[in-house]
């Protein structure tokens, strides 16, 4: 069932993801022409007045990917030296809101960012030094070190790629959607083995 704040996502037109839009602005990309393609399943039909010539009815159909014209913004976010921004939210989707401690998989109010190597200790605020941790395991580990605390960390973190954040922002990702992202995965993304969130 899709209801109505189901995100679409814009590529460039080389189809490098881009951002993810809901219903009202793809509507206005289609009609200012700036969609060059659709690809993906039609999730929106969108119906308007009668135009007083023809008295046809106006009718939009809106893809779930787009491939829109204009600056390439996206370019600059393709070479190797691309760190995206990091936040709570996209970091616990990274890990997939599991504890990377004690393996436990919580709702994110929960969940907290841990410093593998505490900034008391030089560590820095990351993709590769924080992890998803309960709050439990956060104030058990405290300002130590996972060694030193007796833990052991269940994955490596590491930084995502611009398409695996576009992924990780996304809500409700379809299939489709998620598949199309998957092109744009390295090989050894550990996100390939992700469902669609529907």
């Amino acid at each position: 069932m899709l209801y109505i704040n189901q995100q679409v996502l814009r590529t460039d037109l080389a189809g490098m993801p881009l951002e993810w839009v809901d219903y009202r602005a793809a509507a206005r990309l289609y009609v200012l022409g700036q969609v060059a393609y659709a690809c993906g399943d039609a999730l929106f039909r969108l119906r308007g007045g009668l135009n007083a010539t023809t008295r046809q009815r106006s009718e939009l159909e809106i893809h779930s990917i787009i491939a829109t014209q204009g600056v390439q913004h996206a370019v600059t976010k393709r070479g190797a030296d691309y760190v995206p921004p990091l936040n709570n939210r996209t970091l616990f989707q990274r890990d997939d809101h599991i504890c990377l401690y004690c393996g436990g998989r919580f709702a994110a109010r929960q969940l907290s960012r841990d410093h593998v190597r505490p900034i008391s200790q030089g560590g820095a605020d990351c993709w590769t030094n924080v992890v998803t941790a309960c709050v439990r395991c956060n104030n058990f580990k405290a300002g130590r070190t996972p060694e030193d605390a007796g833990l052991e960390l269940l994955a490596v973190p590491f930084t995502p790629t611009h398409a695996e954040y576009i992924f990780l922002m996304g809500r409700h990702v379809l299939a489709d959607q998620m598949a199309f992202l998957h092109a744009h995965f390295p090989r050894s993304s550990p996100l390939l083995k992700r469902r669609p969130r529907v």
